[in-house]
Parts: structure tokens; C-alpha cells; sequence
């Protein structure tokens, strides 16, 4: 039987291959800022939003192809994010997944023109998913004619692709990661962070674009209303047991299994669940959350075993 380390491997493969075709020719007189844009997103990473997104589509009985605009196009979110807070304003990062940031390559006004050249790009793509075939609704009756589009069934498809996007704006926005990161920085600057604030900028800064992934997935599908508000929740787990035990290997991993400098939070005075809570109780909650995530995605109908082996995987990941 395939391993799940194998499988991951696989579907991120895939993955990469439906990333790649949305990236934009190296060519032009703005041919170095679209370089530095397909580094950042080319310098590796798990595909986890993507991953998620595709399969919570599945999940939910969707099989067509609008899903994959949107799976490049909140990869390119991430990316550019990564690529902003890497700059010298923000945490001044000179290597990430073991190489060096973009910034770092292409200097400090490259990075910021190629983060806002992805968080561009990204939409331009997730526009896409309009013309791209999706699942039909077996509900409509078809009174189209030989060769025609049934109109009845088009237009709940469009509406589908229609709110996966605004989900996918809003969860990347002020009321999102962009809040998060905002929260966060602020928190910098505070001294004392109470938990309701750490649990705040978790929540948005790295929980909100999984939370994304995994409603626009769903809602792509057809799913209902309390199906993806029960995707909301269990991304929400998802996302802040990832983000715990994020500060947890930046305590006790290794700079080798990282790709990037460890004790980075430390060294700037950052206070994360662990400073706060120590690793007992971090690693406690961590399992509490993963958990509930893992209650939720068993209790659906469809088939949810790779969501759930995959959420188990990331979860207590050591890199």
C-alpha cells in the first residue's frame, strides 16, 4: 500500500504541474520582476492550500477542472506572502525551504514587485475557473438544444466559482491573513501579548488561508452552507495546530529539517504559543485541535481519508 509520505509526494507533484501552467513567460521589458515572481514560486514548498482545496473539492463530490485556476491562484497568495514577510521591514529572512528568499536574489524592490505582482496574478487566474467545466447539477432538467449550454445548469456553476472567489478574497484580505499580519506586527511592538491576541493573529494570519482552501473546495462542489461552515471549523483546527507546532520546531528542530535558521522567534522577541504556554501544553493543545479537525472530516459521507491522513501528517510534522 502507498504511504502517505508517498502519496503527498504524488498529488504534490500533480499539483506542480497545474501551478507551472499559470505562470506567467519570462519575457518583456518587466521580464526580471516575472523571474523573481516564478522564483518564489518555484522555490518548493507542501502545496498544502492547493492539496486541500482539490481535495475537499473531491470530498464533496466535485470532478471537474474550474478547481485548478483556484488552486494556483491561492498558491500564489501564500507565495507572495512569504515573499513580503521575508523583507527587511518585516522579518528580514535571507533563506527559506533552504535557499535564499527573493529579496535576498533580486533585492529588496524586486520583492515587493513580485509579491504584488503574484497577489495580482492570482486573481487574473482564479478568474479562469469562469470558463472551465465543472460539475453539473443532477437536480436541472437540460432544455438546451443539440450543441447548447443548458443555461439552468450553467448558472448555478458560475455562482459557485463566483463565491469560492470572494471566500478565497476574503479569507486573504484586511478580515484575513492580511489582518493576521497586521495583528502581528503590532504584537511585535506590544510587549505582552494576552492569548486572545496570539489566537487572533494564528486564526488570520495562518489559519485563514486554509480555511480558504478547504470553503472554496467545498463550495466549488456544491457543498451546503453547514457543510462549509463545518469546513471553516475544521481548517480553523487545521491552521493553529499547524501554527503551534510551527513554534514548537522552531524550539526543538533543526535548522537542517527546516530549510531555514531556527530560534528565529527567540531572537526576536517574538512571543508564540510556546513562550507563553511552554511545550507540554503547546504539544497538548496541538492534539486537542488536530483532534476535532479529525472528528469533522470523519463524520462527512464522502470519503475523507486522505484529508484525514494528510491533516495528521501535517500536524505533527517535523519540517
Amino acid at each position: 500500500m502507498e504511504q502517505i509520505q508517498e502519496r503527498i509526494q504524488r498529488k504534490a507533484a500533480e499539483i506542480e504541474g497545474i501551478i507551472k501552467a499559470y505562470l506567467p513567460e519570462e519575457t518583456g521589458l518587466q521580464r526580471r520582476v516575472l523571474e523573481a515572481m516564478n522564483y518564489s514560486v518555484l522555490a518548493g514548498g507542501k502545496r498544502l492550500r492547493p492539496m486541500l482545496m482539490q481535495e475537499t473539492y473531491r470530498l464533496f463530490g466535485g470532478g471537474g477542472r474550474e478547481v485548478e485556476p483556484l488552486m494556483a491562484a491561492i498558491e500564489m497568495i501564500h507565495t507572495y506572502s512569504l515573499v513580503h514577510d521575508d523583507l527587511p521591514a518585516m522579518d528580514n529572512d535571507e533563506y527559506r525551504r533552504g535557499r535564499k528568499t527573493t529579496h535576498a536574489v533580486y533585492g529588496e524592490a524586486l520583492g515587493i514587485l513580485a509579491g504584488d505582482g503574484l497577489l495580482n496574478l492570482a486573481w487574473e487566474t482564479a478568474m479562469k475557473a469562469f470558463a472551465l467545466e465543472g460539475r453539473a447539477d443532477e437536480n436541472l432538467q437540460d432544455t438546451s438544444g443539440p450543441g447548447e449550454r443548458n443555461p439552468r445548469e450553467e448558472s448555478p456553476r458560475l455562482r459557485r466559482v463566483a463565491s469560492a472567489i470572494a471566500i478565497l478574497a476574503q479569507k486573504a484580505g484586511v478580515f484575513g491573513m492580511i489582518g493576521g499580519q497586521t495583528a502581528d506586527i503590532e504584537a511585535e511592538g506590544a510587549g505582552q501579548v494576552s492569548m486572545e491576541e496570539l489566537l487572533f493573529i494564528h486564526e488570520h494570519k495562518t489559519a485563514a488561508l486554509i480555511q480558504a482552501a478547504m470553503m472554496a473546495g467545498a463550495t466549488l462542489a456544491g457543498a451546503d452552507r453547514q457543510q462549509v461552515e463545518q469546513m471553516e471549523r475544521c481548517a480553523y483546527d487545521i491552521g493553529v495546530a499547524f501554527q503551534i507546532q510551527d513554534d514548537i520546531l522552531d524550539v526543538i528542530g533543526t535548522a537542517e529539517e527546516l530549510g531555514k535558521p531556527i530560534g528565529s522567534d527567540e531572537k526576536n522577541h517574538k512571543q508564540t504559543y510556546v513562550t507563553i504556554n511552554g511545550l507540554e501544553a503547546s504539544a497538548g493543545e496541538v492534539e486537542r485541535l488536530s483532534g476535532e479537525a479529525l472528528e469533522i472530516l470523519a463524520s462527512l459521507e464522502g470519503d475523507s481519508s486522505f484529508l484525514r491522513e494528510l491533516t495528521a501528517f501535517l500536524i505533527h510534522r517535523r519540517k
